[in-house]
């Protein structure tokens, strides 16, 4: 049986993301659990923001690791994350659709009982930088 995905995204989310990629390259997604930026996403080029080790990765949208804050996903994790986007400028400005005018935000819904017991695994910090180190030994 196939298992249930964390995350989801729009397609306008989509159509922004592979605009962002065409300009910056590889990308990354962090959902920090508050302080300046809220809880807003923010989308960064890959490796210029570096999630805590405790942080997971809820799932990949065309590639690209969507990080979670390790609080935030204590309180989070029994929803699905639907990422999508608005016009307007957001909390902040690290962002990088924020030239475009642009906002990436989430929808929650909180999984039924048979999605819980379906869950694909999330992916922590850590071990995704184990993985990664693995990955350049090889080369």
């Amino acid at each position: 049986m196939e298992k249930i995905k964390r995350l989801s995204a729009t397609d306008k989310a989509m159509e922004l993301i592979r605009q962002l990629h065409e300009e910056y390259g590889e990308l990354m997604f962090y959902q920090a659990g508050g302080c300046c930026e809220g809880t807003q996403p923010q989308c960064f080029r890959k490796g210029h923001f570096y999630p805590r080790t405790k942080d997971v990765s809820i799932g990949t949208i065309l590639g690209f690791h969507f990080w979670v804050d390790h609080d935030l996903f204590e309180y989070w994790q029994y929803s699905h994350f639907e990422l999508d986007v608005t016009d307007g400028f957001g909390a902040g400005g690290f962002s990088l659709e924020t030239p475009k005018n642009k906002t990436f935000k989430v929808n929650y819904r909180v999984f039924t009982k048979e999605e819980l017991d379906q869950l694909e695994e999330t992916l922590p910090y850590h071990q995704y930088m184990q993985q990664e180190k693995e990955k350049q030994q090889t080369v």
